[in-house]
C-alpha cells in the first residue's frame, strides 16, 4: 500500500505511521535520543527509522507533550503555562483558544513511529507531507473513502493533527506550524494530510481513480484554454 502511495504521489517523503500502544514492543528498538520536540520523531520515522518512545521522550516540547495525552508533572506543568503566557503575549494565540487544541484523552503510554512500509503495527495516524497539489489528491481519496474532514484546515499547532484524527475518527489537512517546519525541515511549499489507520486501505484503494481522473479533467481544462 505504502509503494501505491508514493509512487502514484511522486512523494520525496515517506509517509509515516504512529501508533499509541500500551506497551513497548519487542520488534522495535527505543528511539536513541529525546528529540526537541514530538513532531521531530516524525523526520526521523520519515528518514527511515522504526523506533518507539515513552513519555520522558517528549517532555522536549511543552505543547506536544499536551496535544498527545502526556503526564506532566508540576515543573513540566509551568513550562506549558509559560510558554502558553509567551505565545499569548505575542499575540500568536488567544487565552480563549487553548480548550479547543485537540488533545488525545487517553494517558500516553508508548508511541511506535515508521516510515508507512516498515509500520509492524497497526497504525492510529498515518501523515502525509507534500505539495499542495500532491495533497489535493491524498484529500480527494480520502473523501471518497469517507474519512476526511473537508471543513477546516488546521494550523497551529501541527502536532494537534494527531489527536484530532484519532478522536474523530478521520483526516484532515493542516498548514504546520512555525515550531513544527523547524524541527521537521518541512519545505516552505510543502503541507500535511492526516489520515485515520483505519481508513488508509480504502484511501489508497480510492487514490489510483483519483489520479487519473485528476489527468482526464487536467486535460480537457487546458484544452478549453487553448
Amino acid at each position: 500500500m505504502s509503494h501505491t502511495l508514493t509512487s502514484l504521489l511522486h512523494l520525496d517523503r515517506s509517509p509515516i505511521a504512529i501508533g499509541f500502544l500500551t506497551d513497548a514492543p519487542d520488534n522495535l528498538p527505543r528511539i536513541d535520543r529525546a528529540l526537541p520536540a514530538g513532531c521531530g520523531y516524525w523526520k526521523h520515522a520519515a528518514d527511515g527509522h522504526a523506533f518507539y518512545t515513552l513519555p520522558e521522550d517528549h517532555h522536549g516540547c511543552a505543547v506536544g507533550a499536551f496535544t498527545h495525552g502526556v503526564p506532566q508533572n508540576e515543573d513540566q506543568q509551568k513550562d506549558l503555562t509559560g510558554l502558553v503566557g509567551t505565545m499569548v503575549e505575542l499575540k500568536y494565540l488567544k487565552m480563549e483558544e487553548v480548550p479547543s487544541i485537540p488533545r488525545r484523552p487517553a494517558p500516553f503510554a508508548v508511541a511506535a513511529y515508521a516510515p508507512i512500509d516498515e509500520a509492524a503495527f497497526p497504525p492510529d495516524v498515518v501523515i502525509v507531507s507534500g505539495t499542495p497539489r500532491q495533497l489535493m489528491l491524498v484529500a480527494e481519496a480520502a473523501r471518497a473513502a469517507g474519512v476526511f474532514d473537508t471543513g477546516s484546515i488546521m494550523g497551529r499547532p501541527a502536532c494537534a493533527m494527531v489527536p484530532y484524527t484519532t478522536t474523530h475518527g478521520t483526516g484532515v489537512a493542516s498548514f504546520g506550524c512555525i515550531g513544527n517546519r523547524v524541527y521537521t525541515g518541512l519545505d516552505d511549499n510543502d503541507l500535511y494530510v492526516a489520515i485515520p489507520g483505519s481508513g488508509l486501505a480504502a484511501t489508497i484503494a480510492e487514490l489510483e481513480t483519483i489520479v487519473r481522473a485528476n489527468k482526464a479533467l487536467e486535460a480537457f481544462h487546458r484544452a478549453r484554454l487553448s
